[in-house]
């Protein structure tokens, strides 16, 4: 008796057949321990804004910068609608934190980040509402340090949320403490010096930093923010600062820019709360 012998054996699975191509392996992401491809670039751009911060030519502040256009008294308050429009940076602060508190039922670690750093900017603007008030009453040199060094805790979450929405988590935790040291640093060497050029570097560069950011799609479950329109009503607000005294003629008094600049700077972070209670 023969034994059976398959004369038209079966080809061989597409994955062992001699003749088939493998299909094309792609490269593996940076794990846990490595440093994705934006991180890298966040940290070249980085380096290159604190070798530009070194080494950049000498920044004087704007003569004169303390001679605001509205100096109306009002109950005794001098400089009254300078320091009152400060009070919408508070407000916002606290329906931030508000809206913070009660989005505890997040449980993921890219979540927690987001929420901590959310938590640090809306402390940042109450932080930020009372140095500016302090530096209005009576505006100065010293005073104004207080004023910059209030706004570095805002900047820092702002900055630090954006990042954690589209590159990573931990490298918007990374960017807020860098920022929280880079900040009074700057502040302190301005005073120190009079050279504005390290603040103007933080200030301009985390708003370019944001625009780049705005054309970045968010992954899913990042955290909503509007970085277009906080941006486009940051410039307008800065817009407004420069036109502190023309607005005020144009207006016969009634309203200065740089009030008008802290309203709009107020309702920039006021995105931000809307996003938190979304």
């Amino acid at each position: 008796m023969h034994d059976f012998v398959d004369t038209h054996p079966s080809p061989l699975p597409s994955t062992m057949h001699p003749h088939a191509h493998p299909k094309p392996q792609r490269m593996p992401r940076a794990d846990a321990n490595g440093f994705g491809r934006a991180e890298i670039v966040l940290m070249l751009a980085l380096l290159a804004a604190c070798l530009l911060a070194w080494l950049g030519p000498f920044v004087p502040q704007m003569a004169h910068y303390h001679a605001f256009a509205d100096q109306r008294v009002w109950l005794g308050l001098p400089f009254a609608w300078d320091v009152l429009s400060n009070l919408l940076f508070a407000a916002f602060g606290v329906m931030g934190l508000w809206a913070v508190a009660r989005r505890t039922f997040t449980v993921t670690s890219g979540e927690r980040v987001q929420m901590a750093l959310a938590a640090l900017f809306f402390t940042g603007l109450l932080v930020s509402a009372a140095c500016s008030s302090y530096y209005h009453v009576n505006p100065n040199d010293a005073r104004l340090a207080v004023d910059r060094g209030g706004m570095v805790l805002a900047f820092a979450g702002l900055m630090g949320l954006a990042v954690a929405g589209r590159v990573s988590a931990r490298a918007g935790m990374a960017l807020a403490l860098g920022v929280m040291l880079a900040g009074p640093l700057s502040v302190w060497f301005w005073a120190q010096t009079g050279n504005l050029l390290p603040w103007s570097i933080l200030q301009g560069g985390g708003m370019l930093l944001l625009l780049v950011l705005a054309f970045i799609k968010p992954p899913p479950g990042a955290w909503p923010l509007r970085l277009s329109l906080v941006i486009a009503l940051y410039a307008l607000a800065k817009l407004l600062e420069l036109a502190d005294h023309p607005l005020y003629e144009f207006t016969s008094g009634a309203v200065s820019g740089h009030s008008l600049k802290h309203v709009i700077a107020a309702f920039a972070a006021a995105t931000a709360v809307a996003s938190t209670s979304s």
